[in-house]
């Protein structure tokens, strides 16, 4: 998919610098795949603390199958 898009260049060369990457393609889809990632990490930050745990449970005994 062609998409045209207004990048700051001096940014765009950063980010090829900083990724050791060759194209900007690469790059460009490297800094999406990391910011998806973060974003799902925010997501499951949330959860932390609101997660009901049985008190009961005893992990040790799923050792012994």
């Amino acid at each position: 998919m062609d998409i045209n898009l207004d990048i700051d260049p001096a940014l765009l060369t950063l980010a090829i610098e900083a990724g050791g990457f060759k194209t900007t393609q690469e790059t460009i889809n490297q800094a999406l795949q990391e910011f998806i990632l973060r974003r799902r990490q925010q997501e499951i930050k949330e959860w932390f603390g609101k997660i009901e745990y049985d008190v009961d449970y005893d992990y040790k005994s799923m050792r012994n199958r």
